[in-house]
């Protein structure tokens, strides 16, 4: 039995929730991940799962061995990233993860002056709305919108971003300008199922803050096609002001109810707590940082 192998499978039953999930993950047969379990249970002569038709859970013995697993298993993680270099010159694969848009108006332009200064790093850059689970995917650091909910993590605060209410100036001139947040009632909007709660606009902030229910006309799976349908007439979109910024330098957009925004949203990049930074990772903080919080200070 392959101790290490067996654990890591453990590990990521107890994240997963299933086997399945873990399976799919791994890209391992179902009845190989369960054997795996089994040969460790024999081997420990404990049971770590409660299995039944419906669900897994740990059993009182399997918490504190995965409690003990995820600690072993990120010491050998880091001790392969010593042995590789990591932590003695800033080399290797960086895994860089960002929304969409932010990722292209933001990063990608310091990515080039970071390539020139660091020619030993490469970066793979993961651009989604769908926010990733850094350890499980491998992720080096996370550029992300909002407050930081996961206390294992460090967020390194850059800025912070705006959200807009938007249209056409087209759509505004045949059906008016809202004025206070209670005229958007019955107005057709466009909502992106990223944001929370995406049917409930929320203007303000604190005592003074309301929330309205807006009319979902059309539902989109991302912010950018929410501002391109606003933006060829079909109504009101909310979105960050990054999205819009381009479009309404150019006339093609309009923001409306700018006095009622709520409340900024932190930007941050986002990475594992550890005893030890990856030199590719400090270089990265190090360059990008101050480049992104001058850009978000504009």
């Amino acid at each position: 039995m392959d101790r290490l192998e067996a654990m890591s499978i453990v590990l990521a039953v107890a994240e997963a929730g299933s086997l399945s999930a873990a399976s799919r993950r791994l890209n391992t047969p179902p009845a190989t991940t369960s054997r795996k379990i089994s040969e460790l249970e024999d081997y420990l002569r404990i049971k770590l799962f409660d299995r039944s038709a419906r669900k897994l859970a740990l059993t009182e013995a399997g918490l504190s061995y995965v409690a003990a697993l995820k600690r072993i298993l990120a010491d050998i993680s880091e001790a392969e990233r010593a042995a590789a270099g990591e932590y003695t010159a800033p080399t290797g694969e960086l895994i860089v993860t960002a929304p969409v848009a932010l990722g292209r108006m933001y990063l990608l332009p310091i990515l080039e002056e970071f390539f020139a200064a660091y020619p030993d790093i490469t970066v793979r850059l993961v651009l989604g709305d769908r926010i990733l689970n850094l350890p499980e995917e491998h992720v080096d650091v996370a550029l992300r919108i909002g407050v930081l909910p996961d206390s294992r993590l460090i967020a390194l605060r850059l800025g912070a971003i705006a959200r807009v209410v938007c249209a056409s100036p087209g759509y505004l001139a045949s059906q008016g300008t809202p004025v206070v947040p209670a005229d958007i009632v019955g107005r057709d909007c466009i909502i992106y199922e990223g944001f929370q709660s995406p049917d409930v606009w929320s203007f303000g902030s604190g005592e003074s803050q309301v929330s309205i229910a807006v009319h979902p006309r059309l539902i989109v799976s991302n912010a950018e096609a929410a501002c391109d349908a606003a933006r060829v007439g079909i109504g009101l979109a909310r979105a960050f002001s990054y999205h819009v910024e381009p479009f309404v330098a150019a006339g093609t957009m309009v923001t409306v109810l700018d006095a009622y925004r709520p409340a900024p949203l932190p930007v941050s990049f986002v990475y594992r707590a550890g005893r030890f930074l990856p030199l590719k990772l400090r270089a990265f903080l190090d360059f990008a940082a101050p480049r992104l919080k001058a850009r978000f200070a504009v």
